[in-house]
């Protein structure tokens, strides 16, 4: 039987749907507009992949180089640079890391989540709503008005002018029964349970290892050597290990999650996305005996936790009104619409090896039609289901980017406030965006 417990109904300008990197910017840009906002989070916190799935970094901010010994150059700009702040200022950031021919930053996933509640906070127009789950989509044709939730309270729903996906999944997207893709005809990039160890002697790691969060070709042999031996099961051979704010702790983007029929798992299947789980928290004890055993720095090492959940690359993505292709990506193309620049390298993660294509001193960007579905009204997206080609989503989709997403959305979702059926054009929403600190002049 329906749940018989009355539902509770609200209204508002702008509802943004999920509250990682893009549905948080989303949410901020839109409420400095004037604009009220509902943001629905189906967790207890914000933060998305970078914190449930404990991805651990802000990746995508600074070019990419073969200079030796390159200084860190940040090319993203935007409220990336409002949040780095925040959490700097709660010493919940380090200063930048090597990753290969870029930089990260690592961040503590707890530091997130206040920073992400305080900056939600302070606007005094975004109505927070954790431990919502969207069901369904309020519609009128082929134009969304809102959607329907499942709370503890009971049902939900409201009512929106414009609706933001920020999902990461296109949830709201397939449920309104927009044009979906998923990667490359329908193989994806596998899943990664990450984790975080405790009690390292990171004077000696360093020493040991250097700057480099990529572990070189020493370890990546060894590590194919003890899995062909049996002595250990470690399907992935090219390791990341990232000092994080906490003394004494890295965060360990290691396993390689395939189904037990060898395929790639597919998160948008409730039988793949449990399997990941399960297999997912199997390897981590299993690397992280291998870190203990066998990585200096690392003998009194020990577990500390893993994601809240399993680590999603990537899933459904939209049909857009434009279409980052993979050589948009290579070729660093510059767009007279871009609302968002990445220099983040074509990161592949499927097999025993993840793949990289970097892109060297230069960046490219992401024009405004990638999030803009190409049918309907009312409902526009944010983040990593945006409308690319496979190799060029596995660049697009890193946390820096969704910040700009975001922002550039909320400013997306205030104009169409106004009037749902006049899209506005990427130039302007890059002209705002300049006037907000973004410089993508």
């Amino acid at each position: 039987m329906p749940d018989v417990r009355p539902a509770e109904v609200l209204e508002t300008d702008v509802l943004v749907v999920g509250g990682g990197a893009a549905g948080l910017a989303c949410a901020v840009a839109a409420a400095r507009q004037g604009r009220r906002v509902i943001l629905l989070e189906r967790y207890g916190f914000s933060g998305g992949a970078a914190v449930a799935g404990l991805s651990g970094t802000i990746c995508g901010l600074y070019a990419a180089s073969d200079r030796r010994n390159a200084e860190p150059e940040q090319v993203v700009h935007g409220f990336v640079d409002e949040f780095i702040a925040a959490m700097e200022t709660r010493g919940g950031l380090t200063g930048p890391v090597q990753y290969g021919k870029t930089y990260v930053r690592v961040h503590d996933p707890l530091v997130w989540r206040e920073a992400s509640d305080a900056l939600l906070g302070a606007e005094g127009k975004i109505r927070v709503l954790y431990h919502v789950t969207v069901t369904g989509v309020l519609a009128e044709g082929d134009h969304v008005r809102g959607v329907t939730a499942f709370t503890k309270q009971g049902p939900l729903e409201v009512r929106a002018k414009i609706t933001v996906d920020a999902s990461g999944d296109a949830d709201v997207a397939a449920m309104a029964g927009r044009a979906l893709t998923k990667g490359r005809d329908g193989a994806i990039q596998n899943p990664t349970m990450i984790f975080r160890i405790l009690g390292v002697d990171m004077a000696r790691f360093l020493a040991a290892h250097g700057p480099d969060s990529i572990l070189d070709e020493r370890v990546m042999t060894l590590i194919q050597e003890l899995n062909a031996s049996g002595a250990y099961r470690l399907p992935r051979a090219k390791i990341f290990l990232f000092p994080t704010p906490r003394p004494g702790e890295l965060i360990c983007n290691a396993t390689r999650i395939v189904g037990a029929d060898g395929r790639e798992l597919d998160a948008t299947r409730m039988a793949d996305l449990s399997e990941a789980e399960i297999e997912g928290r199997k390897q981590v004890r299993e690397y992280a005996r291998f870190i203990r055993d066998h990585i200096t720095g690392c003998e009194a090492s020990f577990v500390n936790d893993t994601g809240v959940q399993v680590g999603i690359r990537q899933t459904w993505q939209i049909v857009g009104r434009d279409l980052l292709k993979n050589e948009d990506v290579t070729s660093a193309r510059k767009r007279a619409d871009g609302i968002c620049r990445s220099p983040w390298p074509i990161e592949l993660h499927s097999g025993e090896k993840p793949k990289l294509h970097w892109i060297l001193d230069d960046y490219y960007e992401i024009p405004l039609g990638c999030f803009l579905p190409a049918t309907g009204s009312g409902l526009v997206m944010a983040g990593r289901c945006l409308s690319a080609e496979h190799e060029a989503m596995a660049s697009a989709r890193v946390t820096a980017q969704c910040f700009g997403y975001g922002q550039a959305m909320g400013l997306v979702a205030d104009q169409l406030c106004d009037d749902p059926a006049a899209l506005p054009s990427g130039s302007d929403i890059r002209a705002a965006l300049n006037a907000l600190g973004a410089q993508l002049n």
